[in-house]
Formats: C-alpha cells, sequence, structure tokens
C-alpha cells in the first residue's frame, strides 16, 4: 500500500520524505487556506515546491465547477510539473473531465467520492484514483471502511487500473482498516502513519535490550 501525506506543510513533507515511505502527497484549497498560501501563482509555485520535496503524485485540485474551466485548470497544472495529478469532483462536469484528461494521459484523482457507483463512473472515465472519503461517512454513522473494500472488489471483478485512494482517513485504526481493505493508498496526517509505529511490546522489548546491555556493559 502507498504512502500519501494529506497536507500542503512543507515542513511535514519533508519530515515523512524523510523517513524513507512517503509515495506521495494530495492537497487541496483548504489545506493550501491553511498554511496561508494565497493568490494563484503562489499556489502553483507551492505546488512545483511539494513537487521537488517527493518523488510520486501531488494531486493539485481544480477550483472551477463547469467542465471548461476544469479542462483549463486542469491543463495549467499538469503543465507545472510532472508528477502533478489533477483533482477533480465526481460531479457531472468532473467525470466529464477526468474522461478528457486522461485521453490526455494527464492523471487525474476523482475526489469526493461517496459511494460505490460514484467510484464506478469515474474508473469508467480513466480515473487514475478514486478518493472515498472514510472519516466524513463515519462522521454520518455510515461505514467507510466497508465503501473502501466495495470499490476494492468491483476494481478486481472488473479489472479496472484505477487505484483506490481512501482519503479522510484520520487516525492510525483507520490505517490498518485500510490495509485490511486492500486500499491501494492511503491519504492521511503523518501521525497516522507514524502511529503504525507504535507497539507498547517494541517499547517493552527495546527496553529490555538496553537494560541488559548495560548490565553488562555497565
Amino acid at each position: 500500500m502507498k504512502f500519501f501525506i494529506d497536507t500542503a506543510n512543507l515542513d511535514q513533507i519533508k519530515e515523512a520524505q524523510d523517513l524513507g515511505i512517503l509515495d506521495g502527497v494530495t492537497t487541496n484549497p483548504s489545506l493550501m487556506a491553511k498554511e496561508g498560501i494565497k493568490g494563484e501563482k503562489n499556489i502553483k509555485k507551492h505546488y512545483v515546491d511539494i513537487c521537488e520535496i517527493v518523488d510520486g503524485d501531488v494531486s493539485a485540485e481544480v477550483i472551477a465547477t463547469d467542465f471548461e474551466g476544469m479542462i483549463s485548470e486542469g491543463m495549467e497544472l499538469a503543465a507545472l510539473h510532472p508528477q502533478i495529478v489533477v483533482k477533480v469532483p465526481c460531479t457531472k462536469n468532473g467525470i466529464k473531465a477526468v474522461k478528457y484528461l486522461s485521453s490526455k494521459d494527464i492523471k487525474t484523482n476523482c475526489t469526493l467520492i461517496f459511494s460505490v457507483g460514484q467510484a464506478l463512473l469515474a474508473a469508467k472515465a480513466g480515473a487514475t484514483y478514486v478518493s472515498p472519503f472514510v472519516g466524513r461517512l463515519d462522521d454520518i454513522c455510515a461505514d467507510g471502511i466497508d465503501l473502501i473494500r466495495q470499490i476494492v472488489d468491483m476494481n478486481s471483478y472488473y479489472g479496472f487500473e484505477t487505484q483506490v485512494l481512501a482519503a479522510s482517513v484520520r487516525h492510525t485504526m483507520h490505517m490498518v482498516q485500510c490495509i485490511e481493505a486492500g486500499a491501494d493508498v492511503t491519504t492521511s496526517p503523518l501521525s497516522a502513519i507514524t502511529g503504525l509505529l507504535n507497539h507498547p511490546l517494541t517499547d517493552k522489548g527495546l527496553a529490555q535490550f538496553l537494560a541488559d546491555y548495560n548490565k553488562l556493559n555497565g
């Protein structure tokens, strides 16, 4: 499974990259705003800065909601850097945009997926990634992880190459559940990834090893 980090914070991206397991980054307008990145020129430069830190795909989201606007923005974003993946919402115009951009060999991430039917449309349109939102479904007492499983099964049954990118992954238990569900990618805060390192038996075992060493070499 690939690990993406969901942020526009360059320090966090560098930390994740230094860990040696980072496969990519996802961003959105809200994350850009959180980092105080404003203005089209600055936002585009920030996308390039992210691409220069990581080796993998970097999702950059369009703002337009009409088909022509999505295509125009998508083409501009894709031209910024070879690692850019154009992120579009799962709407009627979004699906049309995915089809068009995919026909131009531009990678796409169809986002705001909340049903297997939406994922099917995106996959048929040629999306590189579909992004079902695990946490937001959990918020309304729906089963986000079960949706991941359904989409993985659908892709396998029909032979779609679209990767299931589990989004709105909020904590380490979500990460473990996404592994069990067969997600191709998760995107999450860095804390959810590093949380996979934590186990009391690891801490206990390391403490015992060091104690034994110190007895012999103290």
